[in-house]
């Protein structure tokens, strides 16, 4: 594999960075993603500290994040299941053409895995296989109860905040509900962030997409990947922490790159 080419950039149109990153991929034969928030803007969904992210706008909000004041104040959980029931933290929202273009890697024979920090289980419903999705942050799709082992669809617990359950405890034990998510507070599971890191430490190509690559310890997977002689390629529309270990780095809107650097031939044998 080609080593360190720069960064090559391009700014605003990054043709000669897209090219680039595309002759990574057509090279490689063990590609590893990662993603985070910016990959589902263009599906609507708003990253959470951007000019116009859910926790600027609102910072209450961000205390639905905070296991502490979670678990400690019944008006922050009320809040936040009434938001849910509402709608408006990402209901409908549907996969774009960045998470449909990962898709069309995995069918090039390339895509190992595919780490994301994201909680909408949107690369899932895109078609990506859900046996390659590593999600390091949970998801907001699933429910989980603080207490015991409880776990089911979060509709189910929300059908009772709609039938009038403010703030719905557990069914089996009595414990407190929130949706299957990592908050801060909590430890990610470690089985996950160990298989992220041996991704990294394995591919040929790190694919980092959407992401400013300041939240430790899954950015980590830059370094790593580095070290271990994989190519990185950053698409992300800001300056990101790991710019300086890129091969590549490609300015602009994923939806539009993104489709454009994954339009490689299949593996071949």
């Amino acid at each position: 594999m080609p080593g360190y080419l720069g960064p090559v950039t391009s700014d605003p149109t990054p043709a000669d960075a897209v090219e680039a990153a595309r002759a990574l991929l057509a090279e490689a034969r063990r590609v590893t993603v990662l993603t985070g928030a910016g990959i589902s803007t263009d599906s609507g969904i708003p990253d959470f500290r951007g000019p116009a992210g859910l926790w600027t706008r609102d910072p209450e909000a961000e205390k639905a994040s905070n296991l502490g004041y979670y678990t400690r104040l019944r008006e922050v959980r009320v809040t936040n299941w009434a938001r849910r029931v509402s709608g408006e933290l990402w209901a409908g929202r549907e996969p774009n053409a960045g998470h449909r273009a990962l898709v069309d890697l995995e069918r090039t024979g390339r895509l190992h895995t595919l780490v994301t920090q994201n909680v909408d289980e949107l690369h899932q419903r895109a078609g990506t296989s859900p046996e390659l999705v590593v999600e390091i942050h949970g998801t907001t799709r699933r429910a989980m109860c603080l207490s015991c082992d409880w776990r089911d669809d979060i509709e189910v617990v929300l059908d009772r905040v709609r039938a009038g359950e403010e703030d719905p405890a557990c069914t089996c034990c009595g414990g407190i509900l929130k949706s299957a998510t990592i908050s801060f507070g909590q430890s990610l599971v470690e089985a996950d962030l160990d298989r992220s890191f041996d991704a990294a430490a394995g591919c040929d190509v790190l694919l980092a997409i959407g992401t400013t690559l300041a939240v430790q310890p899954v950015a980590r997977m830059v370094p790593i990947a580095a070290t271990g002689g994989a190519s990185v390629v950053i698409v992300n529309a800001e300056p990101t922490e790991y710019d300086a270990l890129a091969a590549v780095v490609v300015r602009g809107s994923i939806s539009d790159v993104l489709p454009r650097i994954v339009a490689v031939p299949p593996v071949v044998g």
